[in-house]
């Protein structure tokens, strides 16, 4: 009797259409509209961290004055080399203040109305490079 009992007896596992890898980091992000749910998770949360950092002028955030990018202050200055290289400096300085990344190479470009940033960063937990491209519009602010 035990063994026809053992035998009649079905496990039926759960599947899931998305199956999440990893949680290691978790947030909420309100700003991107395609996704049905305000969390993002690892890779996406700090993506959004970093371009919110981007988004704040330095001088901005109470009781931080040191936070946020200069590039805002600088977009209709000259760009002479030594402001070129306050800004890939500040660029640096933002991405490597998050302790999930780190940068590999920053380049500046100059364009008609604003500077584009290339930043080739590497993901620290994840072992993952990417690049995140940021222009920085006098006319419509940070497009990313």
């Amino acid at each position: 009797m035990e063994d026809s009992l053992y035998k009649n007896i079905k496990v039926i596992g759960y599947e899931d259409s998305n199956p999440v890898i990893s949680q290691r980091y978790k947030g909420i992000s309100t700003v991107n509209d395609i996704n049905d749910s305000k969390t993002l998770y690892d890779i996406a949360i700090i993506k959004q961290d970093i371009i919110n950092h981007f988004h704040i002028r330095q001088g901005e955030k109470l009781e931080n004055p040191s936070f946020g990018t200069i590039i805002w202050d600088v977009l209709f200055e000259p760009l002479t080399e030594d402001l070129r290289q306050a800004v890939l400096d500040n660029v640096t300085e933002i991405v490597n203040s998050d302790p999930r990344v780190q940068v590999d190479s920053v380049f500046l470009e100059e364009y008609e109305s604003g500077l584009n940033i290339e930043c080739t960063l590497r993901y620290l937990n994840y072992n993952i490079s990417e690049k995140m491209r940021f222009d920085f519009d006098q006319n419509n602010g940070l497009i990313s």
